[in-house]
């Protein structure tokens, strides 16, 4: 036992990308659509990127573990691609020296990045305000409310992110609705449409889907203010535009890791923001704001109102 140990954590010296695929496996959630869609769309970028077949393992609600591990350590698998919250889940439940590098989730407690790679589904504020410029290049300040339970990681990437693009970044913290609501009702009544925007993370405390949004979207849509969202259903009902998962360069982002690690041995752990990604954009809502899209010349992969 003690020599398989140790020839897991060995890596894979001078492989060639057919030895390192070998050496990957992925386990996914065994569920049905839109799931099931997104999960085959994600190993079909792996796969580009290692030009070969993967071999995948999709689980149950209650997956047979054992099974599995023996699965893996019959294929001398060396990092697991872990899909979905449940894949993470039974991954991490798996033999400790295989190498887990997670997608297709949010985020995990912070103990757990410590011993991961997480490719969260979090868009990276960068890219967000980045986008942000390009379609209002006179906003000057991003208004956010957030749990820190949830996104405290992804505020500390927002506030460099925010003054790398001359933005100020102000940050509210609510731990329930009923402070989350207060601070939008403060938030928006105090704002200036023609400099400040709101930027609606995925967070499930401070952006509840029945309660906090259409109050916020009306509210907005009245005061002639932006906001820009982090889910691109919140497009469709409002908001001007967000940055979705390119599934495809996800799955291809995940398999260039669990390569490296496979070929080299070594790895990066923690949580890292979504980089892969596609932009939604409300026409009804720009045309609203005065916002020229056609004037900007930008590329949208996804257009609500859909024509």
């Amino acid at each position: 036992m003690t020599l398989a140990v140790v020839v897991w954590h060995l890596p894979l010296a001078h492989a060639s990308s057919d030895e390192a695929a070998r050496a990957i496996a992925v386990i996914y959630p065994d569920i049905g659509e839109p799931y099931r869609s997104v999960f085959s769309t994600i190993i079909s970028g792996i796969e580009d990127q290692t030009k070969s077949r993967i071999a995948s393992f999709p689980v149950g609600a209650i997956p047979n573990t054992q099974e599995l591990h023996n699965e893996l350590r019959r294929r001398d698998i060396r990092a697991v691609i872990a899909l979905g919250r449940n894949g993470l889940k039974v991954a991490t439940g798996l033999d400790r020296t295989l190498d887990i590098v997670a997608g297709g989730v949010l985020s995990v407690p912070e103990s757990d990045a410590q011993n991961l790679a997480v490719y969260s589904l979090a868009p990276d504020p960068a890219l967000l305000f980045a986008k942000l410029k390009t379609l209002m290049p006179s906003a000057r300040r991003v208004v956010v409310v957030y749990d820190p339970r949830q996104n405290a990681w992804l505020i500390k990437l927002a506030r460099e992110a925010a003054k790398a693009q001359g933005l100020d970044l102000q940050a509210f913290e609510a731990d329930d609705l009923k402070t989350a609501t207060r601070q939008y009702q403060d938030s928006l009544s105090s704002a200036d449409p023609k400099r400040d925007v709101l930027w609606l993370p995925q967070d499930s405390t401070t952006v509840d889907e029945t309660a906090v949004l259409p109050l916020v979207l009306q509210v907005a849509w009245n005061r002639n203010l932006a906001i820009f969202s982090s889910s691109a259903t919140h497009v469709k009902r409002g908001a001007l535009f967000s940055l979705y998962p390119n599934n495809v360069e996800l799955g291809k982002a995940l398999a260039s890791w669990a390569m490296g690690y496979v070929s080299s041995g070594t790895a990066i752990r923690g949580v890292r923001p979504l980089k892969e990604v596609l932009v939604a954009v409300n026409t009804r809502t720009a045309n609203h704001l005065g916002i020229s899209l056609n004037a900007r010349q930008q590329r949208f992969d996804m257009v609500f109102p859909e024509p």
